[in-house]
């Protein structure tokens, strides 16, 4: 059985990263400070540290979360094609455009391209193992190029650097998948 968090943790939790957020979107992540987050969530450092121990960790847990969401639409679109199921992937990062773009932007922000990436990187693979190609030579190559592309690809649609709407870029990075794999 699954514990239960006091609400008051709960709630000084969601204050905090709502106040990430809001700071994220606003300054940037290299500008925020603790005292910026602790100051738009009306709470106290102490506070803050009790939960978190820097910036990083927040970032990190926030990233976290949004994986835990992928990786359930992941799951959720097994049993659509690969491109529909690309489709519904690029519909999340336009949702949360905003946050994604902010990171994509920052240069202190490591372990969220490292873990996007590592995540991108295991969904391939498991199309890989479900593909006829199981035979590569160097299959962490494979992975580890369509991974990149991928990711490279989605950086430049968050950041509104490739022209046309989330079907259409989607659309196309499933088919350049559906080739490869």
């Amino acid at each position: 059985m699954p514990e239960k968090i006091d609400r008051r943790i709960m709630k000084s939790q969601k204050a905090i990263r709502k106040a990430f957020l809001d700071t994220l979107f606003e300054k940037g992540f290299e500008n925020i400070t603790v005292k910026d987050i602790t100051e738009q969530a009306d709470l106290s450092r102490k506070t803050f540290y009790l939960h978190y121990i820097d910036k990083y960790d927040l970032l990190d847990k926030v990233v976290d979360e949004h994986l835990k969401q992928l990786r359930e639409i992941c799951e959720q679109k097994k049993d659509k094609g690969l491109i529909e199921g690309t489709i519904i992937w690029f519909e999340y990062f336009e949702k949360h455009k905003a946050f994604f773009a902010s990171l994509f932007q920052s240069a202190n922000t490591v372990s969220f391209r490292h873990s996007l990436l590592h995540f991108m990187m295991d969904e391939i693979d498991k199309k890989l193992s479900e593909s006829s190609l199981n035979q590569l030579l160097d299959r962490q190559i494979t992975v580890k190029f369509l991974g990149t592309a991928v990711m490279g690809v989605l950086e430049s649609y968050v950041l509104e650097e490739v022209n046309g709407d989330t079907q259409q870029v989607a659309e196309q990075v499933g088919e350049m998948l559906k080739r490869n794999l």
